[in-house]
């Protein structure tokens, strides 16, 4: 393992937490999703232990069966204005569609939290998935595009946004008192795009930020998703049942950068888990055993529900087997549906225990234990090279990002695997990511000036 390889973490703020009955806990605040003092705490926490992401994601309409935080929850590039403002050094990343939103305006937004949070921000691109079809009625449209319809407009939606990033050279604006001179013409490039989906004239009106454009963030396994991330993303959040998927994900798509002229340290492989930490493990499993005693068995198979075809388990017992739940085909997360049938279908599950199994907030594993447990299995799956860093889905907030830091980063750090301090002042910094260069510039041009 080279020696300046180290884990990289990002914290998913959503309220109360990821379990679904995070806001009941004695200790939680259920109107957390859209309390700015609680979600600048956690952010604030996360800076603290050095974490190189704070993450914000979203939905575009809520199914009233779904995790009771996506019901009332801030617009994420609002938020993580908010939270550029009280943080100094954490990236913050927030999710946005390419489904539903268009290129000038969602570049002109992340172009623009990108200089106020001073180099910080990151795009989470996603087709959005919709099991229900209910966001297409939110935007004029009487059904959801399919799956890889969705993904040819990313495809060129990510192109637009990145061309118009590049809109202006760096040091365009020269702001000559003297001689009137406002900009450098010569600096500045309309993009004239032309596509099958957009046709966007340019430049932006915003100039380009101190780390040349906003991270790129992804989350698709679909093979679709796959190509997209190899050639445009540089994190990618991935959830997969085991290691050893892990393992062959991250080998999978790590191969196919080549085919972009990309190397393997230009993407960063975030592996999705769920930590419960305690002083012991009996204390870890008591606090998760608190969490899971919450559960009402019907309200949490609705959250599975989104991600199945909107079934109606109402009309099943808990002790049905799963096998005979009748299952819709799925026009939302393809790869997530696809890795849950196939579960059910040849595992021994019934229908009440179909959330605590594929949910990681409700789920039993190797992360419930005592900080050194916990920091065990985070460097197996860093050393065996299943992930380049995790995506912390916290299941009670925020308490869960509270232990992580005061207990785990410290074991994490003394190991030599995690940062003692941040490298930088961007999150390009954080993640050892170069700036791109702004592809109006002749390379020639840029080593010059490099």
């Amino acid at each position: 393992m080279p020696q300046d390889r180290k884990i990289k973490l990002a914290a998913y703020l959503v309220g109360s937490g990821m379990h679904v009955s995070s806001w009941r806990h004695k200790t939680s605040n259920p109107k957390a999703s859209i309390d700015i003092d609680e979600l600048t705490k956690q952010a604030k926490i996360a800076e603290i232990g050095k974490f190189d992401i704070a993450f914000v994601a979203d939905s575009l309409a809520i199914n009233h069966e779904s995790h009771p935080q996506i019901l009332n929850r801030f617009d994420p590039i609002v938020l993580i204005t908010a939270l550029a403002a009280a943080t100094t050094k954490i990236g913050l990343g927030a999710t946005a569609s390419t489904t539903y939103s268009e290129p000038y305006t969602l570049a002109r937004q992340f172009s623009s939290v990108d200089h106020i949070s001073n180099g910080r921000a990151a795009w989470n691109v996603v087709t959005t998935a919709d099991a229900t079809g209910q966001t297409a009625l939110n935007f004029s449209r009487e059904k959801h595009w399919e799956h890889d319809h969705r993904y040819e407009r990313a495809e060129e939606f990510v192109d637009v946004v990145q061309g118009l990033w590049d809109s202006w050279e760096d040091n365009a604006f020269v702001y000559n008192k003297e001689t009137g001179q406002f900009f450098n013409p010569e600096k500045v490039h309309e993009l004239h795009y032309k596509g099958e989906y957009f046709s966007v004239k340019g430049p932006l009106n915003i100039a380009r930020s101190i780390q040349g454009q906003p991270v790129i963030i992804q989350a698709g396994a679909s093979i679709p998703g796959q190509r997209l991330a190899a050639r445009t993303a540089e994190v990618v959040f991935t959830h997969w049942d085991n290691i050893e998927q892990s393992k062959q994900f991250y080998k999978k798509l790590k191969s196919q950068l080549k085919d972009f002229d990309r190397s393997e340290d230009e993407l960063h492989i975030f592996h999705g888990i769920s930590p419960i930490i305690g002083e012991t493990e009996e204390i870890a499993l008591k606090k998760y055993e608190a969490l899971q005693n919450l559960i009402d068995p019907y309200e949490s198979l609705k959250f599975v529900s989104g991600y199945m075809g909107n079934v109606d388990f109402s009309k099943y017992t808990l002790n049905t087997p799963a096998k005979e739940v009748d299952f819709p085909e799925v026009n939302s997360i393809q790869s997530q549906f696809n890795e849950m049938k196939k579960i059910i279908d040849e595992e021994d599950l019934k229908v009440g225990d179909l959330y605590t199994r594929f949910f990681g907030a409700a789920k039993r594993d190797a992360f419930i234990g005592t900080p050194t447990q916990v920091a065990n299995e985070i460097e197996s799956w860093f050393t065996e090279k299943a992930a380049d860093g995790f995506m912390i889905q916290f299941p009670l907030l925020p308490s869960g990002l509270q232990d992580f830091v005061n207990l785990v980063v410290p074991i994490l750090q003394e190991r030599g695997l995690y940062r003692l301090d941040y490298e930088g002042e961007t999150l390009r910094d954080h993640l050892g990511l170069k700036k791109p260069r702004n592809r109006f510039v002749t390379e020639e041009s840029y080593k010059s000036k490099a």
